[in-house]
């Protein structure tokens, strides 16, 4: 696990920083500036000391692996860029076959918080996800797409303000460019709405009296093994 933030080594780095690019550090406007920017790291990389894998616990309770797949998309997060210290901030979604446990949805979110909140790339992030919902639930199969926009694109440099990057990654079953594909296309990317109220089809492909939920609800798949069986579970 990665050392603790030293405020009182930032708050010294921060003071020369100023007087490196020429600023006076003791002037009244820029007085608390090293201690708000010792603060703000230490917030910015608290995931530095967790240990993500402890954050998904597996559910009690009979039945609730059955599904094909379960999907958790739209969570949001902020990180930091370890080639600029830039922010970088967007949304992840995750898509997962269960083997023998499922975890709460909201779990999903601490485990990205945990992870995004320490020097960052957005590729490592994403396999960092990926490997952290394998391991801890031992899925099946995982895949995990990250979209987010980088401040060391659009506030320097190319200055590309609407640029987005997206990365994935798979594990298990889903290395398979065909069930990878039917897991993709449970995700709704950037710019982009779900189908709403399309029904399910059951195993034969006739329409199924259930009816997909709308954009931000979160729900597990039917107890079923046919992968035409499709639910999408989504959190904004």
């Amino acid at each position: 696990m990665e050392a603790t933030v030293n405020p009182d080594a930032v708050r010294q780095a921060v003071r020369d920083l100023l007087l490196a690019v020429g600023e006076d550090p003791d002037r009244p406007e820029l007085a608390e500036t090293p201690r708000r920017v010792a603060e703000s790291f230490a917030e910015l990389l608290s995931g530095s000391e967790v240990d993500a894998s402890t954050l998904l616990q597996p559910l009690p309770g009979e039945g609730i692996a059955d599904g094909e797949a379960v999907v958790v998309s739209r969570l949001s997060f902020r990180s930091m860029c370890e080639h600029h210290l830039l922010p970088f901030r967007g949304t992840a979604h995750i898509v997962y076959a269960p083997s023998d446990h499922v975890a709460g949805f909201g779990s999903f979110a601490r485990v990205l918080d945990v992870l995004a909140a320490r020097l960052q790339v957005q590729e490592r992030l994403t396999g960092q996800l990926a490997d952290a919902v394998e391991s801890s639930l031992d899925a099946r199969g995982v895949v995990v797409v990250v979209e987010a926009s980088h401040g060391c694109l659009s506030d320097r440099g190319a200055q590309q303000t609407d640029a987005r990057a997206i990365t994935m990654a798979s594990r298990g079953l889903y290395r398979d460019a065909a069930r990878c594909g039917e897991a993709l296309r449970l995700i709704p990317m950037h710019g982009s709405e779900p189908p709403v109220g399309r029904r399910i089809t059951d195993a034969a492909g006739a329409p199924s009296s259930a009816v997909e939920p709308l954009a931000g609800t979160a729900r597990r798949s039917p107890s079923s093994r046919d992968p035409r069986i499709r639910v999408r579970a989504t959190r904004r």
